[in-house]
């Protein structure tokens, strides 16, 4: 807690005053506190003339033992010391700065710098979690060579690790031994890690095109090394897509993986040595479901692919974070797409964007993809910053063809290898590459909000004529946004699904603009959007019919699935009006009722896109189609037609769910994924009628499992039935799997959202629950946002008691880890896209966390949340 929050502007940015080219760091590991000695080779930057002699050093909860230029301690008057970092005046143009601190990483809950997991010491340094290490200047843009001792009890810490090769290692007394790490690439303090610990290991070996045997290992506690395995295989399977796709082979002859049971993001891309919540690593079929299993894939081969989009070249400064974050997610996506359902890999990245990204973009928080100012850089580790800066990179990409724009990566990463540079850097080095002019494409990375993109076609003639008009909604502190260059996929069927134009891609730069086709025999129906080619709204009124021929015919996954949405939504919408009305609910729309009859009847070859399409709409999706979002309605309309489909559909669900039923060992690929979804999906409507049937196949299903997927669904299916097979699965459930963290998390999270009962006293029991480790980010996510994004009837109960419960776990995690608490204030800031009473409650809730004496993160989300909108 600082005072008053101090905003930093990206129009302020200054180069370092001071470099430092090499880092020597000296970790002495003991009881109650470590020492770190850092010494470090500084010199003026040569770039600024006539500056220098004050330099500015961040350091955070650390005790100075002694600090000394050239080895002569500095003296009083040249040293001013704060609760943030210190000022060193009187510098020469070139000396080493040796620093000496004490820190203690057992009292550090924070989980940043150096913390405890358990037993074992890990670090944390992204974004500014360095400068609790020791004292430097914690920036992306000063990059140095590093050298680090790390020295500890042999018994209690016999696995020591950080970046780049081991070099020497040995005992030093005592019982004690060390190990030094030399890392030979230039790299910022923020990609800086060290482990200590007593680790169980996996290893295995990667050789490279050029020929070179890479060694790979895997660290864990004791006793999980057995769900690493899939990590490991993602790992080889990610090295060697890097190769074949991007020529990118790997640098050093070994890379460590750590799992971490604390730790408050996904993963870390530090240089050679990648630290990993367990729940990105951890897959194993008893205790992970498909979905974990794609995740741990997915997330592992983006942390490796930042060894080149990330750490070999990096962040300028933290406004470019999209530099790296959005580049490398596009390049996950792309593995992902590759390696799994194609279709459905990309529904389940357009789902994440229409789902979180996009009202991000309508709350209090919107920001660019670039932002211009932040309070607390850990606020800005967004979906907007992620998955809409990877749609940035997929836009260009897209215009380029993937062939050239992969070329153009290249040239980038070879103009700008080991350098900090900016997202501008990026943008002129793809135009040189490809060719492109991006001028007003770079309004993109400079205003936030999801730009409306309104579609309308006349037909006369042979020729149809496809009007596309932009118009962008204002968002805080930006009323006036520019016209948008969005790249828009259009293909042309007739009525029997026929191709009559093949897809292209047409540009709209203007704030609207009409393209023509020329030569039809007949009025085609319109396939606009394709693959959410650029991430904007699309309103387009088209019939049902034309809807249906789409979800039947159309060769691209997104759109067919986006038809069979569009028609799910306008009978949502009119039950949700009828619900507000208290009139009777409406039948359902004649369009969608006969879509569902058409998969049941003839569904695609990819099951798992068969099972998106039977998905009705999220509780997100129906929420934004109106102004002010009536939880009670729109819950009431989405399980009124699930109902509905259920009983007009009960038959054919029930041959689906038997033709998909488990059959065979567990195996992990795009068919048997997608056969157990189907599975799921169909279980998951036969629930809806409540039978005393389904109830026993439900828990027939979880006896019989060999697998997590096919027991979640079990436990899915029973989650809104009261009853013995529940009470009998769920007690099973919580005794089978009571050793395993990351089970008890899906347990938590079944309790947080299970409506029947007082949900908000159960969540408060299993908060004070002795067993319930409240410094650990998982488990709090787990429970509090279960309870919040899982049970939106009781997170928005009448009496409030729902935001109180937020509210009190904001304050109460304030204190000891300002992020997750932040994220958590997150939850209560849109408050406005509410309708009342719910609207008056999130902000009664949030108005009460503001009046407490809070960290700069959680006072950066509060002040959006309760300000007049005028935010960064």
């Amino acid at each position: 807690m600082t005072g008053t929050p101090q905003r930093k502007y990206r129009s302020d940015y200054q180069a370092s005053i001071y470099l430092i080219d090499r880092v020597s760091l000296d970790f002495d590991i003991r009881d109650g506190s470590t020492r770190v000695t850092a010494r470090h080779s500084v010199r003026r930057n040569p770039q600024l003339i006539g500056t220098g002699g004050r330099w500015w050093l961040d350091g955070r909860d650390l005790r100075l033992v002694s600090i000394a230029v050239d080895d002569e301690p500095v003296a009083d008057e040249a040293l001013e010391v704060s609760e943030t970092g210190l000022w060193l005046n009187g510098l020469p143009d070139r000396f080493t700065l040796t620093v000496v601190t004490e820190i203690d990483p057992d009292r550090n809950l924070s989980l940043e710098g150096l913390y405890r997991s358990d037993d074992m010491l890990c670090t944390q340094c992204e974004a500014t979690g360095f400068s609790r290490i020791t004292y430097f200047p914690d920036r992306p843009d000063v990059m140095s060579r590093y050298t680090t001792r790390v020295e500890a009890d042999a018994e209690r810490y016999p696995v020591l690790l950080s970046n780049g090769n081991c070099i020497e290692s040995g005992a030093a007394g005592e019982g004690r031994h060390y190990a030094v790490y030399e890392d030979p690439f230039a790299k910022p303090c923020y990609l800086f890690a060290l482990v200590a610990g007593d680790l169980g290991v996996i290893r295995d070996t990667f050789t490279t095109t050029s020929g070179r045997e890479v060694a790979l290992a895997l660290y864990t506690e004791h006793g999980n090394e057995d769900q690493c395995h899939h990590a490991m295989a993602s790992l080889k399977d990610a090295m060697a897509w890097d190769e074949a796709t991007y020529g990118l082979e790997y640098d050093l002859d070994s890379f460590v993986t750590v799992a971490v049971g604390s730790f408050n993001m996904g993963a870390m891309e530090n240089k050679s040595l990648n630290i990993f919540n367990t729940a990105c690593i951890f897959a194993h079929q008893d205790t992970a479901t498909d979905s974990d299993f794609a995740r741990v894939r997915d997330v592992v081969a983006h942390e490796y692919f930042h060894n080149y989009t990330g750490n070999r070249v990096t962040c300028r400064d933290w406004f470019q974070l999209s530099l790296k974050e959005g580049l490398t997610v596009y390049r996950e996506h792309q593995f992902a797409i590759d390696h799994g359902s194609p279709g459905v890999t990309r529904i389940e990245q357009v789902r994440m964007i229409r789902d979180v990204q996009f009202p991000e973009d309508a709350g209090p928080r919107a920001h660019p993809v670039r932002p211009e100012s932040y309070v607390e850089m850990n606020n800005f580790y967004t979906i907007t910053v992620y998955e809409k800066g990877a749609e940035l990179i997929r836009m260009m990409a897209q215009m380029a063809g993937r062939e050239a724009f992969t070329k153009a990566v290249k040239h980038y990463l070879d103009k700008h290898d080991g350098q900090a540079v900016t997202i501008e850097d990026f943008v002129l080095a793809i135009e040189e590459s490809t060719g492109l002019d991006l001028a007003q494409f770079r309004h993109w990375y400079a205003f936030a909000g999801t730009p409306r993109l309104r579609v309308s076609s006349r037909f006369a003639d042979g020729r149809l004529s496809l009007e596309l008009a932009q118009a962008t909604p204002a968002t805080p502190g930006q009323e006036n946004k520019p016209n948008f260059d969005i790249p828009v996929s259009v293909a042309l069927f007739d009525d029997a699904g026929q191709v009559v134009r093949a897809p292209e891609i047409v540009r709209l730069i203007e704030q609207r603009e009409t393209f023509v086709f020329d030569g039809l025999a007949a009025e085609p129906t319109v396939s606009v959007l394709r693959g959410l080619t650029a991430p904007v709204r699309l309103e387009f009124d088209q019939p049902d019919d034309a809807l249906v021929r789409l979800m039947a015919h159309d060769s691209d996954p997104v759109s067919r699935w986006d038809a069979a949405q569009s028609l799910y939504i306008a009978t949502l919408k009119a039950a949700v009006t009828a619900h507000q009305n208290d009139e009777p609910m409406p039948a359902l729309g004649e369009g969608m009722m006969t879509a569902v009859a058409a998969l049941l009847a003839d569904p695609p070859d990819d099951r798992a896109l068969l099972a998106e399409m039977l998905t009705v709409p999220s509780a997100t999706q129906i929420g934004e189609a109106f102004d002010a979002i009536d939880v009670a309605a729109v819950e009431a309309a989405r399980r009124y037609v699930k109902r509905e489909i259920a009983a007009r559909f009960e038959a054919e669900l029930e041959r689906l769910a038997d033709a998909h039923a488990p059959s065979g060992g567990y195996v992990f690929d795009q068919v048997a994924a997608g056969r157990r979804r189907v599975f799921a999906t169909a279980l998951d409507y036969l629930a809806c009628l409540d039978t005393p049937a389904i109830r026993k196949r439900a828990q027939a299903v979880y006896d019989a499992a060999d697998n997590m997927t096919d027991r979640m669904a079990a436990l899915n299916a029973l989650q809104d039935l009261p009853g013995e097979e529940r009470e009998a699965t769920r007690a099973d459930f919580a005794e089978r799997f009571a050793d395993q963290p990351l089970v008890m998390d899906k347990w938590l999270r079944l309790q947080a959202a299970t409506e029947d009962g007082d949900t908000v006293a159960r969540v408060r029991n299993l908060l004070a629950d002795d067993r319930f480790d409240f410094t650990n980010p998982n488990r709090v996510r787990a429970l509090v946002g279960g309870f919040v994004r899982g049970n939106p009837l009781g997170f928005h109960r009448a009496d409030r008691a729902g935001y109180a419960l937020v509210a009190d776990e904001i304050l109460r995690l304030d204190a000891i880890n300002p992020q997750l608490a932040a994220a958590l204030a997150g939850l209560l800031a849109p408050w406005r896209r509410y309708a009342e009473p719910y609207a008056g409650g999130m902000r009664e809730a949030l108005a009460r966390v503001g009046e407490a004496d809070l960290s700069d993160n959680t006072r950066e989300i509060v002040d959006a949340g309760l300000g007049d909108q005028a935010g960064p």
